[in-house]
């Protein structure tokens, strides 16, 4: 990254500095009615923007008693200093003596004023962002609406694809489940053998189809706290993450978090807008509300590999660049061969910090089910005003926020996952896809058991 696209902005980031409110005080306090309605259409509780609209009336009249306050000080003092000039000490004294109440009562407001600020950020951490007017609406993933389905043909599926991948990772010996469990738990997974060389790939396949626009970043994979809080991922979701309680850190559930974060609190240049960051990570998930559901191989599990797409913008250049990223995530999935289908998510399936969000899903054929392998969203500024990124638009004096975007370019394991059912042979190997042979070293299949 170009030194000049970073000026570091005063206040703000994830080192311990303020962090900005998540949505616009402005809005909230201007048309509470429209951000309750934005969103109830999540199914979300709304009784927390009417208390955030009372608790604001009554940080405005602090203030607004502060500054009278302070007002009557300054023009006082200026009175008790005019006294001492003429040589009325006696008067500038007593004029003195009774500034000493409004000290007080300054003090008073202040400290009112600081506890109403504090609650209103706690209040505002676990509101979501508003979706967007186009995204559909409903409560759930079957509200989701299908944009397209390529690829899929169900009286096309061969006996010999109808076979989960769990199973045919422990006929090649590629996929150990088991020795996982014990070594980690349940929800864990190892691969071994061309199983790991197909993992290797992927992440290679991922990174190297957008070198050509996005620059490749290697993050921490564990962050403090202020940087979860950054993208919405803290405080609502902390049940969900991996907390090192020793050194107060977690382990990044998506690239998403430190991609967000490492420009926290900072000014940057129009000109270099969008920017463009790409990054592979293992991620960590405990998803604790899906203990027995969809645990089988690598349905759901803890720990997985991902290449993560993502971009700070202007607002006006984020609507394409959201098709941009949606694009590059699909055809990444296209050119593998693999039968998937777009969803435009409904309101309630969208995650806290999205407006609106694609998810791409790839069919596996042995376990019969579509796997969700990217959801590709446009957060607004919402992280921006949690992160504190701006932009300085050229032409004028102030600063804007930023909007972000994010999507997993490959995610790792059920693509992996479709592959190995997919292009499972009648014999039992499994055919590599033609784009992924210039990163297997001359591999063009895993072998059929012997």
């Amino acid at each position: 990254m170009r030194a000049k696209a970073l000026r570091k902005a005063g206040g703000g980031g994830s080192d311990g500095g303020t962090v900005v409110l998540m949505l616009d005080i402005k809005l909230i306090r201007n048309d509470p009615e429209a951000v309750k309605a934005a969103v109830a259409r999540r199914g979300e509780d709304t009784s927390s923007i009417d208390e955030i609209v009372e608790l604001d009336a009554r940080v405005r009249a602090h203030m607004t008693a502060v500054d009278q306050i302070r007002e009557e000080s300054n023009r006082v003092s200026k009175e008790i200093g005019e006294l001492y000039r003429n040589g009325e000490t006696e008067k500038a004294e007593a004029l003195k003596a009774g500034t000493e109440g409004q000290k007080e009562n300054e003090r008073q407001h202040a400290d009112a004023l600081a506890h109403l600020q504090a609650t209103i950020r706690e209040l505002l951490l676990n509101v979501s962002n508003m979706p967007s007017p186009e995204a559909p609406d409903g409560l759930t993933e079957d509200d989701n609406v299908v944009v397209r389905v390529e690829g899929y043909d169900p009286d096309a599926i061969a006996d010999h694809q109808r076979v989960p991948h769990w199973e045919i990772g422990e006929q090649l010996g590629i996929l150990d489940v088991d020795r996982a469990v014990r070594m980690s738990g349940s929800m864990f997974a190892m691969y071994r053998g061309h199983g790991a060389h197909l993992l290797r790939a992927l992440i290679s396949y991922g990174l190297d189809r957008n070198r050509d626009a996005f620059e490749e970043i290697r993050p921490p994979t564990v962050v403090k706290t202020d940087t979860m809080i950054g993208t919405g991922h803290l405080p609502k979701f902390a049940d969900d993450a991996y907390h090192l309680e020793r050194d107060d850190l977690w382990a990044i559930p998506t690239a998403e978090v430190p991609l967000t974060s490492m420009v926290a609190g900072e000014i940057l240049d129009q000109a270099d807008l969008p920017m463009r960051l790409m990054a592979h990570t293992t991620c960590y998930r405990r998803e604790a509300g899906s203990a027995g559901r969809d645990t089988r191989g690598l349905l759901r599990v803890h720990e997985f590999d991902k290449v993560e797409l993502y971009s700070f913008c202007t607002p006006e250049q984020a609507q394409a660049m959201h098709m941009e990223i949606l694009e590059r995530a699909e055809n990444a999935i296209r050119d593998l061969g693999l039968a998937h289908r777009v969803l435009d998510l409904a309101c309630g399936d969208i995650s806290g910090a999205g407006t609106r969000t694609y998810d791409i899903e790839v069919f596996a054929p042995g376990a019969d089910r579509w796997l969700e392998v990217s959801s590709v969203s446009w957060c607004t500024d919402y992280q921006a005003r949690r992160a504190n990124i701006r932009y300085r638009p050229e032409g004028e004096k102030g600063t804007r926020f930023v909007h972000s975007l994010n999507g997993s370019g490959l995610a790792v394991p059920r693509v992996w996952a479709g592959i190995v059912e997919t292009y499972r042979q009648p014999d039992g190997s499994i055919r590599m896809p033609d784009v992924l042979l210039p990163y297997l070293g001359g591999l063009t299949e895993i072998p059929a058991p012997v």
